[in-house]
């Protein structure tokens, strides 16, 4: 199966169900003290539409930019889609329609060529960031920047997974239950491996200002400072707690007390990692993609974690490769949690 990045700001191919249950969980204190580390200063790239015009280029010169662009992406034609099911022409003349609106200030429509158009990039880098999209396949996300996700505009670079649509589907898991169940909605909620943070703000909107926090973690810095900035930009520093470090090192503080739990961990199989469409595979941080040989490497972890993190009555849902691996993670789930209930407590 190979899994794709492409669509009108919303890629929609990643394959994936969900996983979601609700245990109660006894377990073993193992850490009181509080392990919350400062993010590594790692500055995080502002999104293009959001950066100033500060400059400016001739209308004649920017419709010249315009037509080779055109041609260019017109050039590919189904080429991209045979090799690895990436983007055709249509969608990468759709793609420069964006890059044009975001790069350029709005100008009249009575302007002369010699007029010159107010723009939040040089012309120049024009030229290259539509050469790194089509040339080195550049996924068009990090070319401008951001990501349109839910109700949310989140700010992507390297080194941060760009968030799918069908991660969506984890927030609308979270608003069924805390509907339903107000110890959920006033208890604390911890997103691993957030990313660019997508799912924690996601999260901290569905539990409301009454609600209770998030605690947002990941091992890269990138990361962490990327999801530091949407955080920020949303307003929700004091709703969100965003620590660096990996899984559960962060979170020792919080054994038993978490009323929810999410995740979107690495869980393609280290062997299909080559066969990923090419924006995936060259450009996306295999931190994020690789799930070691079956794929189940951080779901393994992730699982005896669950257990002994959620207090009684919690919940939580990870992302998964497919049916049979949703199938897997229950059951691993369930087995970790008897062993904490009769042994008194898992080594990780």
């Amino acid at each position: 199966m190979k899994l794709t990045l492409s669509s009108v700001y919303r890629p929609h191919s990643f394959p994936k169900l969900l996983n979601c249950s609700s245990f109660g969980i006894l377990g073993r204190p193992f850490c009181s003290s509080a392990l919350s580390s400062s993010p590594t200063c790692v500055k995080p790239q502002v999104p293009l539409f959001l950066r100033p015009p500060i400059y400016s280029t001739k209308l004649c010169d920017l419709k010249k930019w315009h037509d080779w662009a055109k041609g260019v992406s017109l050039s590919i034609g189904s080429t991209f889609v045979q090799s690895d099911n990436g983007a055709d022409s249509n969608m990468l003349c759709r793609e420069l329609k964006w890059l044009m609106e975001d790069a350029v200030e709005d100008h009249s429509l009575g302007m002369e060529d010699d007029d010159r158009v107010k723009m939040r990039i040089d012309i120049e880098e024009l030229y290259c960031l539509w050469t790194q999209r089509v040339q080195e396949r550049r996924p068009f996300q990090y070319v401008v920047g951001c990501e349109h996700w839910r109700d949310l505009v989140l700010s992507v670079q390297e080194g941060v997974l760009i968030p799918r649509p069908e991660t969506e589907l984890v927030v609308d898991f979270v608003s069924d239950v805390v509907s339903e169940n107000e110890d959920l909605r006033s208890g604390v909620w911890a997103d691993l491996g957030t990313g660019s943070g997508a799912l924690a703000i996601g999260i901290c909107g569905v539990l409301g200002s009454e609600g209770g926090r998030v605690i947002a973690t990941d091992l890269s810095p990138v990361a962490v400072a990327v999801a530091t900035y949407n955080v920020q930009r949303y307003c929700l520093q004091d709703k969100i707690d965003l620590r660096e470090g990996s899984w559960f090192e962060p979170l020792k503080d919080m054994e038993g007390k978490l009323a929810g739990l999410v995740s979107n961990p690495p869980y393609i199989p280290s062997e299909d990692i080559s066969g990923l469409q090419a924006e995936v595979g060259r450009h996306e941080p295999r931190l994020a993609l690789d799930g070691g040989i079956e794929g189940m490497d951080a779901l393994h972890h992730l699982c005896v974690g669950a257990a002994l993190m959620l207090k009684p009555g919690g919940f939580f849902a990870f992302e998964v490769h497919n049916k049979l691996v949703s199938k897997q993670v229950l059951l691993l789930f369930c087995i970790c949690d008897k062993f904490l209930q009769e042994d008194g407590g898992i080594i990780f």
